[in-house]
């Protein structure tokens, strides 16, 4: 197998209720599979994507023909005794998402979601680039510390979830998470909960402070803010909707004219995790930190 121009971690199968009570079933989440998707946008046929993570036997043949047809190299998806770790997540108009896990969490969970680097195949040891989803807590420092000493030459984290309490600046576990890698990138609710309210610019601010190489705070329908902490340099990219989406809109809302334009169900899940993968991919082979922020806004249009 040739090098792998990424890898990325975690697999959840999610069943997901909208807010209107519709449901689909079986879909892949858990961050990886739609990181994995953002950096495929832009990777050669001839480069792989890699995607690592433990699965039961009962993982759905529908999810790994997904993952075959997008061209992401499954054999980092390794067999475990315990089930799939399965999810509802549901949606509520407002943002809102709760999940409930549908499995019961045995002590082999956090292996199954970040499997370590040294149980996976050679070619997953030696990327070019990983990208890790981490909780606020600091509890995978180690495993973002595991990636780095590979060499590879980016390592790209996010945070899944925001903070239960804000951190001073002195904690050694907000400074240790935060410059870990070589990329950092919450949203803005994650930020603030990291390092305590402030503007969009306050929290990168204070995220650089902690250490961290280059910041990109994700935020949602306003697009990112992308800042380098050794030069200064920022950006401010929008969110992309492509002209065929428009277009698309406008022709269901002419169909269904007793609907109200703003009433529609969008999914946003996984949005950020795709861009995530499309900004690592931009930068690592550009070093240019505008187009790797409108690669990342590129590759979220399309989740």
């Amino acid at each position: 197998m040739a090098e792998l121009e990424m890898v990325t971690f975690t697999i959840i199968v999610d069943d997901i209720v909208y807010p209107d009570g519709r449901t689909a079933m079986a879909l892949l989440g858990g961050g990886g599979p739609q990181t994995a998707f953002g950096a495929q946008v832009w990777t050669p046929q001839d480069k792989r994507i890699g995607l690592a993570a433990g699965i039961g036997s009962d993982f759905p043949g529908a999810c790994r023909e997904w993952l075959e047809n997008m061209g992401i190299d499954t054999s980092g998806l390794l067999e475990w005794v315990s089930p799939t770790l399965r999810a509802w997540q549901i949606l509520e108009e407002d943002g809102r998402r709760t999940q409930v896990w549908r499995v019961n969490m045995g002590d082999d969970v956090w292996d199954m979601l970040k499997t370590p680097i040294e149980r996976l195949p050679p070619p997953y040891q030696t990327a070019k680039t990983y990208h890790i989803g981490v909780h606020p807590s600091g509890r995978d420092v180690d495993f973002i510390h595991s990636l780095r000493s590979t060499g590879a030459q980016v390592v790209s984290v996010e945070v899944y979830t925001h903070a239960l309490e804000i951190l001073t600046r002195s904690e050694l576990k907000l400074w240790a998470l935060v410059s870990a890698g070589h990329i950092f990138s919450p949203n803005e609710k994650e930020a603030a909960s990291l390092v305590g309210p402030g503007s969009s610019m306050e929290l990168i601010g204070r995220l650089a402070e902690l250490g961290a190489e280059v910041v990109v705070l994700r935020r949602g329908h306003l697009g990112c803010l992308a800042h380098r902490a050794d030069s200064g340099e920022t950006w401010e990219v929008p969110a992309f909707h492509s002209v065929l989406k428009q277009k698309q809109e406008v022709e269901y809302n002419e169909q269904h004219d007793h609907v109200a334009s703003n009433s529609r169900v969008v999914d946003p899940t996984g949005c950020g995790n795709t861009f995530c993968g499309g900004f690592l991919i931009g930068w690592r082979k550009t070093r240019d930190l505008l187009k790797a922020a409108v690669w990342g806004s590129v590759s979220a249009s399309f989740s």
